[in-house]
């Protein structure tokens, strides 16, 4: 996608500019593109549980976020199915093992 610009001089919504924007993502595949928010879900919950102390609590709503979509859709995700779905697993044992884990002194 090439980069537009979404506002005017005068700092108001450029309705060529968002027209433009909106006809790029009507032409994409949707299957791609929710996939790129399932990797953002991913990345959210391993932000939350990379933090010191870990934020268990939050990660849990991105994780059910991703597992909503991931395991609803399944295939219909294409390509993207199977690394989603090992991703999912993956940041689930994460989750496990942290909450799982004694707090630091």
């Amino acid at each position: 996608m090439s980069e537009i610009p979404t506002h005017s001089h005068d700092d108001t919504p450029d309705p060529q500019a968002i027209e433009e924007l909106r006809s790029q993502l009507a032409a994409a595949d949707p299957a791609v593109i929710v996939a790129n928010h399932c990797y953002g879900l991913f990345e959210l919950a391993a932000v939350y549980l990379s933090s010191q102390p870990p934020k268990a609590t939050e990660a849990q709503v991105a994780i059910d976020a991703l597992a909503a979509i991931v395991e609803t859709l399944g295939d219909r995700l294409g390509e993207a199915s199977g690394p989603l779905s090992d991703a999912l697993a993956q940041i689930r044992l994460a989750w496990v093992q942290l909450s799982a884990a004694p707090p630091a002194p």
